[in-house]
């Protein structure tokens, strides 16, 4: 099994944008627990960042072509806006997650309302990093599920 875990925009910020919102925790130790918890479930984990809109949709495309089993998007900002990133992940077969590390409904109003959140096939917020954690625990088990 492989799992796609897609980054946004500014978030390879994560460790210095904001700490009292989003933690100390930095980029690189969320892919590193990703890929560790993979090793335990016994799955590829790949991660990509950007703060590009069309190289993030580029990859999207990319992983239509690839054997992806699932995929776990933080979109950051784009999330809220963009409608060629959401289109992009339309194209995708595999389920796609939306992972936040704040809780976006509990925020600025203008972060209540995803485009993504309706072709995915859930949404983990407010967890910090944990919430990657828990959205590649759900993509595992939801295609083992699948697949028996």
């Amino acid at each position: 099994m492989k799992v796609l875990v897609l980054h946004g925009i500014n978030l390879n910020m994560f460790g210095q944008r904001d700490p009292a919102q989003y933690g100390t925790t930095t980029l690189a130790d969320i892919n590193a627990q990703l890929v560790a918890l993979g090793a335990e479930l016994g799955v590829a984990v790949e991660h990509f960042q950007t703060n590009f809109e069309g190289a993030m949709c580029e990859r999207i495309h990319r992983a239509h072509t690839e054997a992806v089993d699932a995929v776990l998007i933080n979109a950051g900002a784009w999330t809220h806006y963009s409608h060629g990133i959401r289109d992009a992940l339309a194209i995708l077969k595999a389920p796609i997650y939306e992972v936040h590390m704040s809780n976006i409904h509990a925020r600025e109003a203008f972060r209540h309302h995803s485009v993504i959140a309706a072709i995915a096939r859930g949404q983990i917020a407010g967890f910090g990093a944990d919430s990657y954690l828990l959205a590649l625990r759900a993509a595992v088990q939801h295609a083992r599920a699948t697949a028996a």
